[in-house]
C-alpha cells in the first residue's frame, strides 16, 4: 500500500444505499482511486467506483466539495477519508 494522503471527512451516511456522503475538505479524488475509509470503527479500503454530486455522476471533485460515493461498508459521521497514491 501507497502514501495515505487525508482527503476530506464523511459528513453522512445513508445506510438504505450505501452511499457516504463527503466533504473533501484537503484534496480531490476520481473514480479509480483508492481510498481508505478511517474512523473508531472503521476501517475500509476500496477503489472509487463512482461519484456523485448535485448536478447527477461526475468523474472527478476536487477539494471544497461535497459528494456521495458507494461505500463497501458502513462508515460514521467524522471518519476521515484517505487518498492512497499507487
Amino acid at each position: 500500500m501507497g502514501e495515505k494522503e487525508k482527503i476530506g471527512t464523511v459528513f453522512t451516511y445513508f445506510s438504505k444505499i450505501g452511499v457516504a456522503g463527503v466533504r473533501l475538505t484537503e484534496g480531490a479524488m476520481k473514480v479509480g482511486d483508492t481510498i481508505s475509509i478511517e474512523g473508531h470503527t472503521t476501517n475500509i479500503t476500496q477503489t472509487v467506483e463512482s461519484i456523485q454530486t448535485d448536478q447527477g455522476a461526475v468523474e472527478s471533485a476536487g477539494q471544497g466539495e461535497e459528494v456521495g460515493i458507494k461505500v463497501s461498508g458502513k462508515v460514521r459521521n467524522h471518519d476521515s477519508v484517505y487518498l492512497i497514491a499507487e
